[in-house]
């Protein structure tokens, strides 16, 4: 028998990991076979395939957070807490095993669940379109890249532009672009067609779009282009998926995806194309590349300006891809001259919000500074969304000057004639030779990102006071919280690239030097004899942190007790750090901070924790990590010692040693 489990907790750090270890040792005791999900901060670990779930008999969600049930339906499932999944996982098996556990079925979600979906979900067309393009862009990169290459080296000056000799080793490169753009849009279609329909749908996609893509087949000198592979992604993958729906005969089943279904849809796409909407989808398609090629003066600063707000607007989201298709689908019809000033307008946000971070030391936080470092880089190679950290932190003023500053940047690049050959953005475009008259693009990049700086310079206020100590406390959600910060569906706050901060200690200290990274294997990587307390002297929760603190600051681990302090009480406010079972995990993260570190205490008589479970704590583990670290230290330290600690054996073991040996050598078992 097999059974799958999913364990989360609002926090996903200790709880998550506790329900995941209690769960497989209850299920290694009953002698069934399980795995385990865990749905953590630092993202899913050990996540359930399509196999796992269909060959599962039963399946355990324990989790105190949403958890998209979908993947589930038909399947016997029972969802319960988290608290139950660490005290009750022999009790969560048996009912399974016993069949008392409902089978879910999808029309049985409460509204509150349907309306959260349809909030969140995204809209399907929108996803296969996306699909389609996302296979295609390769194609794209790889024959533009090959073909401007081939004319950089190989091209020789005419009058009519640089032209490659015939028979010579620079053609045959440019012929092998060539034939990846003829891919483009049987790809495009193909991948539509089989986001809709799953594979049955790919070959009908690929023969609709090749026929979209060659008007020789309904009597047009030009094909139906990539509007037209989108039409016949679409066609195909719908008629594929009606055709899948079709009753049949069993003895016909198993030749359905393999010979039916693609023969019957390639069959009616190609002569729906051929006979009835290829040809006026050709001659829509001439009419708009013959429009956008003879645009001049205003109306083609009327595009840039579109393109360059789209492409910003949501920095790598929806708008950014709708503006990112036209210009790629246009370079496969010859006009790059779309494509330049949205490789321009790429690469504008993440360049300029760098630079402005950079610059602007009274109005950037140290660690925001840090991140204008990473955003830059990115801008370099042409990801946009190096610049949604900043975004979201503060929308209402960086989004407007990362758009206005990627307009300006794209009308002068449409104004310099720039050309793009390779669906890409930034100066790397440029430095392969993939981009006309670079030195416009250049002075559009400058100029765009020059406008960023400016607006931001303008509107984004000085940084104020120090904020409230331990205002990012490990594990938890309040920093962002705080600020109002909204933290989906955009990458969120500024951890995506550089560490949350906790905002303790002096504007001096937050000025210091990054906290150098540690390495951690296991427990004793940050954790020595003198770090262990065999004996803890407090008699309360806060005299207890007062004394470990004490040992940290004397080991050169913490700059000052009373900072560190402030994040550790701020975190405990929160929620309880005591997890239940005797076992308390006081953390925080701090300027004050010098070098992650554990100090291990026992209490043998135990101290009030408020404790989720009720008990005192006997066992008790602080963790201090520099704010700086930009390792997710804490969290590698919470998840190995709640593992660990939900063996009976190894809590008894370390309750009865006497000597701080005996303890090390236990805990260096932790990993």
């Amino acid at each position: 028998m097999k059974i799958l489990a999913i364990t989360s907790c609002p926090n996903g750090i200790a709880h998550t990991y506790m329900a995941a270890e209690n769960l497989q040792r209850a299920a290694a005791k009953l002698g069934i076979e399980m795995k385990v999900e865990t749905q953590g901060s630092i993202g899913v670990e050990n996540e359930l395939t399509e196999q796992d779930i269909r060959e599962a008999d039963g399946i355990i969600i324990a989790a105190d957070k949403t958890v998209v049930k979908d993947r589930f339906v038909g399947k016997k499932l029972l969802e319960v807490g988290v608290q139950e999944g660490i005290r009750h996982p022999e009790e969560l098996i048996q009912r399974v095993i016993s069949g008392d556990v409902p089978v879910y079925r999808a029309q049985l979600r409460s509204a509150e669940d349907i309306k959260q979906e349809k909030k969140s979900k995204q809209n399907p067309v929108y996803r296969h379109l996306m699909n389609g393009v996302s296979y295609m862009v390769p194609f794209i990169v790889i024959g533009g890249l090959l073909i401007a290459i081939a004319l950089t080296l190989g091209g020789q000056k005419t009058p009519g532009g640089l032209v490659i000799p015939e028979g010579s080793f620079w053609k045959t490169i440019q012929d092998v672009g060539g034939a990846a753009f003829t891919f483009m849009v049987p790809i495009l279609a193909g991948f539509i067609a089989m986001s809709i329909a799953d594979r049955p749908g790919l070959a009908p996609g690929m023969v609709g779009g090749f026929i979209a893509a060659n008007g020789s087949f309904y009597g047009s000198e030009a094909g139906a282009g990539f509007i037209g592979g989108i039409i016949a992604g679409f066609l195909a993958g719908y008629v594929a998926l009606g055709i899948k729906k079709l009753k049949v005969p069993r003895a016909l089943q198993p030749i359905m995806p393999i010979i039916v279904i693609p023969i019957l849809a390639s069959l009616i796409v190609g002569l729906i194309f051929v006979f009835v909407i290829g040809s006026p989808i050709a001659q829509l398609f001439e009419a708009l590349t013959g429009w956008l090629a003879g645009m001049q003066g205003t109306s083609s600063i009327l595009l840039a300006l579109i393109l360059g707000a789209m492409i910003s607007f949501d920095m790598g989201g929806p708008v950014n891809k709708v503006a990112f298709l036209f210009g790629s689908a246009m370079i496969g019809e010859g006009n790059y001259e779309i494509m330049g000033p949205i490789a321009a307008a790429i690469c504008i946000p993440p360049i300029g919000m760098g630079l402005a971070a950079m610059i602007n030391k009274r109005k950037f936080e140290r660690s925001e500074r840090e991140a204008g470092k990473a955003s830059f880089t990115m801008g370099l190679f042409g990801i946009t969304e190096g610049a949604i950290p900043f975004a979201a932190q503060d929308p209402l003023r960086v989004i407007p000057s990362i758009m206005v500053g990627s307009m300006t940047g794209s009308v002068i690049a449409m104004l310099g004639h720039v050309g793009d050959r390779v669906a890409h953005g930034g100066p790397i475009v440029a430095v392969l030779g993939a981009v006309d008259h670079v030195l416009m693009f250049f002075i559009a990049v400058i100029v765009g990102a020059a406008v960023t700086v400016g607006m931001i310079s303008l509107l984004k206020k000085d940084i104020g006071a120090p904020a409230v100590a331990g205002e990012a406390a490990l594990g938890s959600p309040a920093s962002s919280a705080a600020k109002g910060v909204e933290t989906e569906p955009v990458t969120a706050s500024l951890s995506a690239v550089v560490p949350t901060p906790v905002s303790t200690g002096s504007a001096q200290e937050r000025t210091g030097d990054e906290a150098p990274a540690v390495h951690i294997e296991k427990l004793t990587d940050i954790l020595t004899m003198d770090l262990i307390d065999l004996d803890l002297a407090g008699d309360s929760r806060d005299a207890v942190i007062d004394e470990m603190i004490e040992t940290l600051e004397r080991n050169g681990a913490v700059r000052s007790a009373g900072d560190f302090k402030k994040a550790i009480l701020a975190r405990e406010e929160e929620s309880s750090t005591g997890i239940g079972l005797n076992i308390a995990i006081p953390h925080g993260k701090s300027d004050a901070v010098l070098k992650p570190s554990v100090v291990f205490g026992i209490k043998q008589n135990g101290v009030d924790w408020k404790s989720l479970d009720g008990s005192e704590a006997k066992l008790i583990f602080m963790i201090a990590v520099p704010r700086s670290s930009k390792e997710n230290a804490h969290l590698k330290v919470l998840q190995m010692l709640s593992r660990k600690l939900m063996d009976d054996s190894f809590r008894e073991a370390l309750l009865a040693v006497k000597t701080k040996e005996e303890a090390y050598r236990l805990l260096d078992q932790v990993h």
